[in-house]
């Protein structure tokens, strides 16, 4: 029995409750997951797990192990990371959450980091809601806006911009909303991760303050980003949607970029991770990598906004060019930090 790979194991179907659901985590079937799990009972003399038709639950005995269970996997990675380091590699599975539009953008984008660590692995956890890291299983998390935990780490790596778009099907029905306040004549399609989701955010220099709350309303709610923009697509209503989405959308004007004098206001992309004293190698190149990946676009990149520039795009511009077009009126950094919560 590899003792390991049975604790984690374990520990997984715990979090979880379901032998399935490991198994197709890890492209492996359920009876060799529950075989692990019985194994691992059968080397400890206890049963760990209540295995019936409709969910896999904890004994006493599970429940009263699994605190053991994670420190002893804590050692082994712990373990592992110090060869790894040693050897100057990055060794291990990162398992990573991460927004859906910033997910997709960088399923894309994981070849040059795994061409220069060649015993790394990334899992990548598509979510648009704010995960619980310990009890999920995760190494890491990519969220928007700032840590209430105080027994987590966070870190700025960038920033998240969205813009306001309807497909031109929509348009030739309803109308174009020339200012943000038009928008309550709209059907807009509310995608919500938390808080607030039925506000949209404007900058706007001819009022106080400079920020213009707008309260929007419709018939189509979901909590992903993907089915917003294939809603917008369908002609469905006016979206608030990631750029990353939907940059070649608009170069082929199957949508519209609504609303062009009042930007959208841009939040905080932090890395959250628990508390350590010393980051493994393999959790710090995959935070390195995602940070130049946001560098490399302005729209998303740490530097002062201030000193953005809207460059023209022209009948090929990059979805980068897009994304930029619209920073030019972005928030206040610590204004955006306060709000971020709401976005």
């Amino acid at each position: 029995m590899d003792l390991i790979a049975s604790l984690q194991s374990f520990l997984r179907v715990a979090q979880t409750g379901s032998f399935s659901a490991v198994a197709h985590e890890r492209g492996v079937t359920q009876p060799a997951i529950s075989r692990q799990v019985s194994a691992l009972e059968e080397h400890l003399g206890t049963r760990l797990v209540q295995r019936s038709t409709q969910a896999v639950t904890l004994t006493d005995e599970g429940r009263e192990f699994l605190g053991a269970a994670q420190r002893l996997v804590d050692e082994a990675e712990a373990l592992r990371h110090a060869v790894g380091t040693r050897r100057g590699k990055a060794v291990g599975t990162v398992r990573v959450a991460v927004p859906v539009p910033l997910g997709v953008y960088l399923g894309a984008r994981l070849g040059p980091l795994m061409d220069r660590h060649d015993e790394l692995s990334v899992d990548l956890v598509l979510r648009d809601g704010a995960s619980n890291l310990i009890e999920d299983g995760l190494d890491l998390e990519i969220r928007l806006g700032p840590l209430g935990d105080c027994s987590m780490v966070a870190r700025q790596i960038g920033w998240a911009l969205a813009h306001v778009v309807a497909s031109p099907d929509y348009l030739d029905r309803r109308g174009e909303p020339r200012h943000p306040g038009e928008l309550e004549g709209h059907d807009c399609i509310v995608y919500h991760r938390r808080l607030n989701e039925k506000v949209w955010w404007f900058d706007d220099p001819g009022i106080a303050g400079g920020e213009l709350a707008m309260p929007v309303c419709g018939r189509i709610h979901t909590n992903n980003a993907v089915a917003a923009h294939q809603a917008a697509l369908a002609g469905q209503g006016i979206a608030h949607i990631s750029h990353l989405l939907v940059g070649e959308d608009l170069r082929a004007g199957r949508l519209k970029l609504l609303l062009p004098a009042y930007p959208t206001r841009r939040f905080p992309l932090y890395a959250v991770y628990p508390s350590k004293r010393s980051l493994p190698p393999r959790i710090r190149v995959v935070i390195d990598h995602l940070c130049d990946l946001l560098a490399q676009d302005p729209a998303m990149s740490l530097a002062d906004p201030a000193r953005v520039t809207a460059p023209n795009p022209g009948p090929t511009g990059s979805p980068t060019a897009i994304g930029v077009a619209m920073s030019s009126g972005v928030a206040d950094p610590r204004r955006s930090v306060e709000a971020a919560v709401d976005a």
